[in-house]
C-alpha cells in the first residue's frame, strides 16, 4: 500500500459519510414515509373505587356497560419527505379505506379523532365522508376489533389523532396482558415493501445521529496515526549501508539525533561519527573520495576542493559570549573587532569592568571560528594563541598582553569562558542559551541574536549549514537519503528544536545561498 493517499481517502470518507447519511435519511429512506405512535393505551385498574366516576357509567350505544374498559390514543403521521396523496395508499382503489387498526381480544366501542395538525383534514372524518369505521371480527380463536382509516392526504409532518375506546373481549382472560395494536397498511413508492412503521417520540438524540458522531469521532481519532504513519513511509526512503558523519561540531547535536531518529525507522542504515572541524571534515571527504562519507561544513568551502558538491542545510546563530565579570552585555562591530585584534585590552575601554580581555578562540580550520571571521571581523585572521589556559602567558614577555588561548570544541570553550575572569568567547547560540548562569550572551549593536534579526539583516553572526559530498551521490544511497531526510519535515523539526532554520523556511532564502 506503499504511496497510497490515505490522508485523502480519510478526508474523502469523513466527507461522504454525513452526506450519504443525510441523504439516505432525508432523500431516499425519507422520501415516503407514513407512520404511527401509540401514545396512550391504558385501562382503569379499579373501577369500582370511590372516585371512579364516569368509568362506572362507560356504556354503548344500547345501555350495555362496558366490561373492562380501555383507551387507546393513536396518532398517525407522515414522517417523510414528500407528501402523501390518497393514491398512494396501497389497499385497492375501490375502498376508501387507508389504514387498518387491530386490536386482538377487544372490542370497539367507539371511535373519535381528537386532534388535526390541519383543519383541512376535517373533510376525511365527517360523518358522510367514507373510510372510517370501526367492527368486530372473529378469528379462529379469539375476537379481533378493528378500526378502518380514510385514506388522508397528508403533506409532510402532517399528523392526525385517533382516540379508540375498547372493552375487553368475553372469551378473553381478564387478568392477562391485552396484546397490543397492530397497525396495517402501505405506502406505494416508500421505504422497503412500504409498511407503515411505529414511531417514536423524539426526547433524545436519534440513533443515527448518535451512530454517526460516533463515526465521525472514530475517524477523528484514528487519523493522526494514519497520517504519521503514511508520513514516515513519504520521508523514508530507506536506504540501508554505512555512512560516516564528518564536520562541524557545532551542528553534531543536530546530526546525532536526525540519526538516530532515522536508523529506528530504517534499521539497515548504520552511522558513524568523525566530527572534528568543518575544515577537517572537508578535507576527509576529499581525501578519501568516498560516496560514504558526508560531511557538514559552516559555511561554504571557497575555492578549493572543487569536487565537493555543497547541499544548504539550515541557517545557523552564533553569539558571541563573555564572562559576566567583564561587565559587558552590548558591542558594537568596530569594538568586537578591536577586542579580537588585541587592540583592546581592559574592558573598562568599551564600558565594561576593570577586568583584562581574555580571548578563548577555536582552532584555525573551526568553521565557527571561520565565520566570525567572515562575518565580524571584515575578514581579518586572528592572531595565534599565546597562553594554554588564558590566565598565564607562555612566557614573561607577554605579560601585559591580551591572552588567547585555543580550545578544540564548543563544550571547552563555553567551560573555559565561563570559569575564566574577563574571557570572551564564541559558539553557536543554542550551545550558548544552555549556559545562562554561567554567561553573557552580548547584544550586537543593541541587537539580540534571533533568527528573525539575522533573516532580516539586523544581526550579523550568522552561517548556513552545508552537507557537502564527493560528486552526486546515488539517488538511493545512504548518503543522498540521510540528505533529503535533513530537508524533510521530521528533519526539519529537529534542525528547528535546535534553534535553527530551515533553509526553505527563511523570509529571506537567498541568504542560505550555494557557493
Amino acid at each position: 500500500m506503499d504511496g497510497f493517499p490515505w490522508e485523502l481517502a480519510l478526508a474523502i470518507v469523513g466527507a461522504l459519510v454525513p452526506i450519504m447519511a443525510f441523504l439516505w435519511e432525508f432523500a431516499f429512506v425519507g422520501r415516503k414515509r407514513l407512520g404511527y405512535r401509540v401514545q396512550m393505551d391504558t385501562t382503569p385498574t379499579d373501577v369500582s373505587a370511590l372516585y371512579a366516576g364516569a368509568w362506572r357509567r362507560l356504556e354503548r350505544d344500547d345501555g350495555e356497560r362496558l366490561v373492562d374498559p380501555s383507551f387507546v390514543l393513536l396518532r398517525i403521521e407522515n414522517t417523510g419527505t414528500t407528501n402523501i396523496a390518497e393514491g398512494d395508499y396501497g389497499f385497492p382503489e375501490d375502498t376508501s379505506v387507508g389504514i387498518r387498526v387491530r386490536f386482538p381480544g377487544r372490542r370497539v366501542a367507539g371511535v373519535v379523532v381528537t386532534e388535526l395538525s390541519d383543519p383541512s383534514l376535517a373533510t376525511y372524518f365527517d360523518a358522510k365522508a367514507p373510510g372510517l369505521g370501526m367492527s368486530d371480527v372473529e378469528e379462529a380463536d379469539r375476537t379481533v376489533g378493528l378500526v378502518e382509516l380514510p385514506k388522508v392526504k397528508l403533506n409532510s409532518s402532517a399528523h392526525y389523532k385517533v382516540l379508540v375506546v375498547l372493552e375487553r373481549a368475553g372469551d378473553e382472560d381478564g387478568g392477562g396482558k391485552i396484546p397490543d395494536p397492530e397497525v396495517v397498511g402501505t405506502i406505494s413508492g416508500g421505504v422497503g415493501s412500504g409498511k407503515v412503521h411505529e414511531t417514536k417520540s423524539q426526547t433524545g438524540t436519534p440513533r443515527w445521529v448518535v451512530a454517526l458522531v460516533c463515526f465521525l469521532l472514530m475517524i477523528s481519532l484514528v487519523e493522526p496515526f494514519i497520517i504519521d504513519l503514511t508520513k514516515n513511509e513519504a520521508r523514508l526512503d530507506c536506504a540501508a549501508g554505512n555512512l560516516t558523519v564528518t564536520g562541524s561540531t557545532a551542528f553534531e547535536p543536530v546530526l546525532r539525533e536526525a540519526a538516530d531518529e532515522y536508523a529506528k525507522s530504517c534499521p539497515g542504515a548504520n552511522f558513524k561519527w568523525e566530527m572534528r572541524s568543518s575544515a577537517q571534515g572537508l578535507e576527509l571527504l576529499n581525501s578519501t573520495r568516498s560516496p560514504e562519507v558526508l560531511a557538514f561544513s559552516d559555511g561554504p568551502k571557497g575555492d578549493r576542493l572543487p569536487e565537493l558538491l555543497p547541499q544548504p542545510v539550515a541557517f545557523l546563530l552564533f553569539t558571541i559570549v563573555i564572562n559576566p565579570d567583564a561587565g559587558v552585555q552590548d558591542l558594537k562591530p568596530e569594538q568586537i573587532r578591536d577586542v579580537f585584534s588585541g587592540r583592546v585590552v581592559n574592558w573598562r575601554a568599551v564600558g565594561g569592568n576593570d577586568v583584562p580581555v581574555r580571548i578563548v578562540d577555536r582552532e584555525a580550520l573551526s568553521g565557527t571560528r571561520a565565520t566570525l571571521e567572515e562575518r565580524l571581523l571584515g575578514g581579518e585572521v586572528e592572531p595565534g594563541e599565546n597562553s594554554d589556559d588564558c590566565v598565564e602567558p607562555r612566557n614573561e614577555n607577554l605579560r601585559g598582553s591580551v591572552l588567547r588561548c585555543r580550545r578544540t570544541e564548543t563544550r571547552s570553550l563555553l567551560d573555559t569562558v565561563a570559569n575564566t575572569p574577563g574571557a570572551i568567547g564564541y559558539s553557536k547560540l543554542r550551545a550558548a542559551e544552555n549556559r545562562k548562569a554561567e554567561l553573557r550572551k552580548a547584544r550586537i549593536d543593541g541587537h539580540e541574536a534571533s533568527l528573525e534579526a539575522a533573516d532580516h539583516g539586523a544581526y550579523p553572526f550568522w552561517q548556513t549549514e552545508y552537507a557537502y559530498t564527493f560528486g552526486e551521490p546515488a539517488p538511493t544511497s545512504l548518503a543522498a537519503s540521510f540528505r533529503r531526510y535533513l530537508t524533510n519535515q521530521v528533519g526539519s523539526d529537529i534542525i528547528r528544536a535546535y534553534g535553527n532554520r530551515p533553509c526553505v523556511e527563511l523570509a529571506n532564502p537567498v541568504r542560505c545561498r550555494p557557493e
